[in-house]
This record gives structure tokens, C-alpha cells and sequence, in this order.
């Protein structure tokens, strides 16, 4: 049982990996055709029909690209540091509910990895390591752009992980639970789902998962006008690959966040009056959870080509002086309400 159960859960970790890559790689394909889509151009069209061997070819290209190192670096947290980053990305779907469960060989498969009780505390310590990856990166390079461009994106991230932290909070009190699934079924069980009765700390999440994920308008660790090329300026081939690679990953795994916390996760509304049971529901949760999921990155994509870079002062105000008090007030609010057992 113990071999099958191994077996079970490294099969889902593979297919989770692939996805994860396959999904960040055609973000890349998907960004572009938004960014034409809203600027009157027709985007790549030339790899493949409608231009959908793109990511492919981009990927031949950054393996085929010639590695540079520079002499000055430090070569071991030079290779490091992109490493540490793209594998911080890929740990957070481990935790993810994708779905019920699966009857398959006449076993019980859950679609996620680990339903740890502490799963938030979980996401929390392993986004945090995501910091040493680009710090690491940009130090490393002995290149003084580079290591503004770290210091720049560790402020940014350590800033709104503060409010992104305090907000979640909110949600744990509501539900009793630190577990992704329990928050999920809370919302089932419930009716109603969590962006209706937290609005503010949905509204504070959102922004702080578009800093954390360096997007528009928060996109300052690579403000190529001012810094060349941010914190991976010395990176080529694969090992800048890394670095672009997992901001895509981190921006799939922030939409499946947004889906769980605030959208009722893999839930179907009224699933139970749909009449479906078994491996059909359960492969229909996790389309209608992808759904929300592609959802959210089009609505990252279109953000970015929708309001413009903001500067690092505004940048720190926001995320010191307003995100940081309101998710303060709103935890405490919360808590009122907790106490006077109203939510």
C-alpha cells in the first residue's frame, strides 16, 4: 500500500510539474497576443498555425543561446540563485486542491499533493525563499545594476508579503481553518463565496499577489528603463530562462490561489443539484477550477497593458502606509466580528 501510495503521489507531482511549465510557457505566447489584441496587432503568428509553436521555439531558443558567466561572479550561487527561485515557484501547487477525488485501480486518489492543516503557513515560508533566489541572483553577478535590481525586488516582495500575510489571516478566522481544501469546502458548504463577505481583504490580496509576482504595475525589479535588465542583467540561456520562467509559474499558482481562497476553489455552484458523481465531478471540478485559474492570468495580462508602471516611492508608500494599515483594521475588524460570532 505504502509503495502504490508513493507511486500515486509521484505520478500527480509529475503531471503538476508539466503543467505548471506548460502553463507558464504558453503565458508567454498568451501575453503577447493580449498585448496585440489591445494594441491593434496581430502578435505571433509565424511558429505554427496561429503562432502556437511559439513558446516552443523561444524554448529551443534560450537552451540553444550561448551561457555566459561572467569572471567576476560568484559561480556557485551565480548557478544557485535562479535555481532557488524557479523551484520556490514550482513547491507551492504541492498544496493545491485540483479537485475531488478520483476512483482509479480501486484506490482513492486526492487531486493534491499534501492537505497539510497548516497549508497557508506553508505557502507563506515557501514564497518568502523566493526572495533568496533573486537576491542570491543579483548579488552574485557582481554587477551593480544587478544588485540594484535585487535589492529593489527583495524590498518590494518582504513589503507586501506583510499585507498579503495579514490579509490571508482574515480568511483563517472565517473559516477555522488553515487548510486550502477546508477553505475551499467552506465556501461549498456556505453558499456563498469569500470575495463576497471579504471584499477588502480580496481587494488587498490581489494587489499584493500582482507585486509579488513583479507584475504591472509593480513590475520595478525590472524596470529595464532605469536598470538595464533588474537583478538577472548578467543571465543568458537557460539560467534567465529560470527567472522569466518562474514569475509565469508564480503568476499561474497566485490565480489557483485567488480561485481557492475567494472563488469557491474546484467547487461548482449547486454541484449537488447537477446530478454528476464520482470521476465525472471530479474531472469537472477541475476544468471549471482551470477556468477561473486561465481567468485570473488574462486578467493579470490585461493589468499590465492597462495602467502604467507605478514609481518605487509610490510603490513603498502604498505597500507601507495604506496595504499594510488597512489589512491591519481589516484583520481586527474580523476578529470583532469572530468574537461576536458573526462570521
Amino acid at each position: 500500500m505504502e509503495l502504490a501510495f508513493l507511486l500515486e503521489k509521484s505520478i500527480l507531482i509529475l503531471i503538476l510539474f508539466l503543467v505548471s511549465l506548460g502553463i507558464a510557457a504558453y503565458s508567454t505566447y498568451a501575453e503577447r497576443k493580449v498585448a496585440a489584441f489591445m494594441q491593434d496587432r496581430i502578435g505571433p503568428n509565424r511558429a505554427g498555425i496561429f503562432g502556437l509553436l511559439q513558446p516552443i521555439a523561444d524554448g529551443v531558443k534560450m537552451f540553444m543561446k550561448e551561457e555566459i558567466m561572467p569572471n567576476s561572479s560568484d559561480k556557485l550561487l551565480f548557478i544557485l540563485g535562479p535555481g532557488i527561485f524557479m523551484v520556490t515557484a514550482l513547491m507551492t501547487s504541492a498544496i493545491i486542491p485540483w479537485g475531488g477525488n478520483l476512483e482509479l485501480f480501486g484506490r482513492t486518489i486526492s487531486l493534491q499533493v499534501a492537505d497539510i492543516n497548516i497549508g497557508i503557513l506553508y505557502i507563506m515560508g515557501v514564497v518568502s525563499l523566493g526572495v533568496y533566489g533573486i537576491m542570491i541572483g543579483g548579488w552574485a553577478s557582481n554587477n551593480k545594476f544587478s544588485l540594484l535590481g535585487a535589492i529593489r525586488a527583495s524590498s518590494q516582495m518582504i513589503s507586501y508579503e506583510l499585507a498579503l500575510g495579514m490579509s490571508v489571516l482574515a480568511i483563517v478566522l472565517m473559516t477555522n481553518s488553515l487548510s486550502l481544501r477546508d477553505i475551499a469546502d467552506y465556501q461549498s458548504t456556505s453558499g456563498v463565496w469569500n470575495v463576497v463577505v471579504q471584499p477588502i481583504t480580496f481587494l488587498i490580496f490581489i494587489i499584493c499577489a500582482f507585486a509579488e509576482c513583479n507584475r504591472t504595475p509593480f513590475d520595478l525589479p525590472e524596470c529595464e528603463t532605469e536598470l538595464v535588465g533588474g537583478y538577472h542583467t548578467e543571465y543568458s540561456s537557460m539560467k534567465l530562462g529560470f527567472f522569466l520562467f518562474a514569475e509565469y509559474v508564480n503568476m499561474f499558482i497566485s490565480s489557483a490561489m485567488i480561485s481557492t481562497l475567494f472563488f469557491g476553489g474546484y467547487h461548482i455552484p449547486f454541484e449537488a443539484s447537477l446530478g454528476i458523481t464520482g470521476n465525472a465531478l471530479t474531472l469537472l471540478q477541475t476544468g471549471f477550477l482551470f477556468s477561473k485559474v486561465f481567468f485570473f492570468i488574462f486578467f493579470f495580462m490585461w493589468i499590465r497593458w492597462t495602467i502604467p508602471r507605478f514609481r518605487f516611492d509610490q510603490l513603498m508608500h502604498l505597500g507601507w502606509k495604506v496595504l499594510i494599515p488597512l489589512s491591519i483594521v481589516n484583520l481586527l475588524f474580523n476578529g470583532l466580528l469572530k468574537l461576536m460570532n458573526w462570521i
